[in-house]
């Protein structure tokens, strides 16, 4: 695609300054010519930039050249915003408009937009950030507030998660950069959490539980760290007691996460019952 806006580029150049007797005749076909000039040098320069920025990137990091990566996501989004910026301009410029005189006579009009699109600036704004941090990268298991999921994809707009379910939850871009996230990809562990309530008058005390909810997971011993579950007592009322086991699998999937949980829930559910198991 270089290649190609960089011939169309020479051409379209050849054309301004040979001046056939086309443009002469039709003044709509030198504005067309002009409008292509003013799009594709700029934005010829700006893909060579990138190109040479991302293959540098690559080498340094020594990453898979089709590799999903945040600094090359967020390379990318500059580039199309610049591209859309050149498209005005040339749109502009085709329309027989000098873009400078247009920006000075809109300044008030620019003002009103950008107050009234504030929201969606931030959100690109925070976008970019988040692109060219460490803070999230693409593929990251992270819990936000009740949802939890993989990073699919980081937009200008939007952080785009997958959860349990398999639905997609998008989230915006100033909720994700001003919101406390644990992120579970950078501790190189995943946490897998349940609540419960239990009866006092059951008498359970932690110890018993987390033998029991041991016995119930031994079947995914390889999936889960050597003492990796632990209980928690969270609070003691009147009458029940609320507990929180957690447990620590070795790395992130999804199928063997769903069967552990369903294990631990069968096995809570299990207290609860008429044949509990014995203490």
């Amino acid at each position: 695609m270089i290649l190609v806006k960089t011939v169309l580029f020479m051409l379209m150049v050849y054309a301004k300054f040979s001046e056939p007797d086309l443009f002469i005749k039709y003044r709509w076909i030198e504005n067309t010519n002009s409008a292509l000039i003013v799009f594709l040098g700029p934005s010829t320069a700006v893909s060579f930039l990138r190109l040479i920025i991302i293959y540098w990137y690559i080498r340094k990091h020594r990453l898979k050249p089709n590799i999903k990566d945040n600094f090359i996501l967020g390379i990318n989004r500059i580039v199309s915003i610049l591209n859309t910026a050149f498209g005005v301009i040339a749109f502009m410029i085709f329309m027989g408009k000098s873009p400078l005189e247009f920006l000075t006579s809109i300044t008030i009009v620019a003002a009103a937009i950008a107050v009234t699109f504030k929201d969606y600036i931030t959100n690109m704004i925070n976008g970019l950030i988040i692109m060219f941090s460490d803070r999230l990268s693409l593929g990251d298991h992270i819990k936000l507030h009740d949802t939890e999921g993989k990073i699919l994809d980081i937009t200008l707009i939007n952080v785009i998660l997958q959860n349990e379910d398999n639905d997609m939850v998008i989230v915006p871009n100033s909720v994700v950069f001003s919101s406390v996230i644990i992120n579970q990809s950078k501790q190189n562990i995943k946490k897998l959490s349940i609540e419960f309530e239990l009866s006092l008058s059951l008498g359970f005390a932690p110890g018993e539980l987390e033998i029991y909810l041991n016995e119930s997971v031994q079947g995914f011993a390889n999936y889960i760290t050597s003492g990796g579950l632990t209980i928690k007592t969270l609070a003691i009322s009147k009458d029940v007691a609320r507990f929180k086991v957690q447990v620590l699998l070795n790395n992130y999937d999804k199928l063997k996460e769903r069967e552990i949980r369903r294990a631990l829930n069968t096995a809570v559910l299990q207290l609860s019952a008429p044949d509990q198991p014995a203490r």
